[in-house]
């Protein structure tokens, strides 16, 4: 029978990584206590401190882009249905 596989929340992995840079415990024994494999944990550590950066980016910007680009596509599409 084939085991299905586990799925983690983003706040799960937030939760094991935050202990992994604690270091009050090695990578070995959160993979035991939680029955993760150590190459996950680490892969998992390695992108949050890869991504850590895109915490302080402020976007404020791009999101306004995005809405002004969304109302004018629905501006688009009310004037082609009034056709």
């Amino acid at each position: 029978m084939a085991s299905t596989r586990r799925k983690f929340t983003p706040e799960e992995k937030a939760r094991l990584v935050l202990e992994i840079l604690k270091e009050e415990k090695s990578i070995a024994q959160l993979a035991s206590e939680h029955g993760i494999h150590t190459n996950v944990l680490n892969r998992w550590k390695t992108e949050a401190v890869q991504n850590l950066s895109q915490l302080f980016v402020d976007d404020r910007k791009g999101i306004t882009k995005m809405k002004n680009e969304y109302e004018q596509k629905i501006d688009e599409l009310y004037a082609e249905v009034g056709k």
